[in-house]
């Protein structure tokens, strides 16, 4: 779901960012431009952990590990 509306804010923030250039608006295209680089590095990272996979993650029957005691 992440995948998916980090993709509806870069679609969102490249119109705005035409939008705002074209109506002579360029603070307000800075500021989109500014997002849209913000959204596209989150959809990178997005799409890495997607290619990395599923990490193991013990079952129920795996006993939590045990915390490391503190020697005085």
């Amino acid at each position: 779901m992440r995948f998916w509306l980090s993709v509806w804010g870069v679609v969102w923030t490249v119109f705005g960012t035409a939008a705002f250039a074209v109506a002579g608006r360029p603070g307000w295209a800075l500021a989109c431009g500014l997002l849209w680089l913000i959204i596209t590095i989150d959809l990178v990272v997005i799409l890495r952990h997607i290619r990395q996979g599923p990490h193991y993650q013990p079952g129920r029957d795996i006993p939590p590990y045990q915390p490391p005691r503190n020697s005085p």
